[in-house]
């Protein structure tokens, strides 16, 4: 089976539906998310952004979110990504952290590691998931008329909420990133801190 054609480009998507970046403490996933968020903000220190993690953004996401519940947490991550850590989304499911909000970016290719087709190419829906998961709230862009009321639901959901941002294969941004993840954990934990 061949790559799903979606048709949103990923570098104007991602950004309109997130938004000001400011507005979240931000978990990102390793390769095109931390690229997304590295294009968008650079090495702001209310993003930490994961590599050679593969799997472990959510559930870390997960528990931001709950040690910190008066903050809004978002976890931007891939498709390939979380199909590596599905058991997180059930694990939301069942905590319903009100301030937690994922958004999953599909292009339906493991394109860190040579654009190999993610199960999603397949038939494989992690809305539905994300939905059987125990999930309230979840929504599925696939076009420039969904992801308005998608960046609301980002902010405004009193439960955790899961977008599906379907995108076409282009790559995301580059950026150059600080890969010493002891010092971007150090800046992520004072700005969360207040600690300057």
């Amino acid at each position: 089976m061949s790559e799903p054609k979606y048709v949103l480009k990923r570098a104007e998507a991602v950004p309109k539906l997130i938004g000001n970046a400011d507005d979240f403490l931000i978990i990102a996933g390793l390769a095109g998310p931390a690229k997304d968020i590295g294009g968008m903000i650079g090495d702001a220190p209310n993003a930490f952004k994961f590599g050679g993690a593969m799997g472990g953004a959510v559930a870390c996401a997960l528990g931001l979110a709950l040690a910190q519940p008066s903050k809004r947490v978002l976890c931007i991550t891939g498709d390939g990504d979380l199909l590596m850590s599905m058991g997180s989304l059930a694990m939301i499911g069942a905590l319903k952290p009100s301030n937690l909000s994922v958004v999953c970016v599909d292009n339906g290719l493991y394109q860190e590691t040579g654009g190999q087709a993610s199960h999603t190419s397949k038939g494989v829906d992690l809305a539905m998931i994300a939905a059987g998961s125990g999930f309230p709230v979840t929504r599925d862009v696939q076009g420039e008329e969904d992801i308005e009321e998608a960046a609301g639901v980002l902010r405004q959901s009193n439960s955790p909420a899961f977008v599906l941002l379907r995108v076409d294969s282009s790559e995301a941004p580059s950026s150059k990133r600080n890969l010493h993840a002891a010092e971007t954990k150090v800046a992520f934990r004072q700005a969360l801190l207040g600690v300057r």
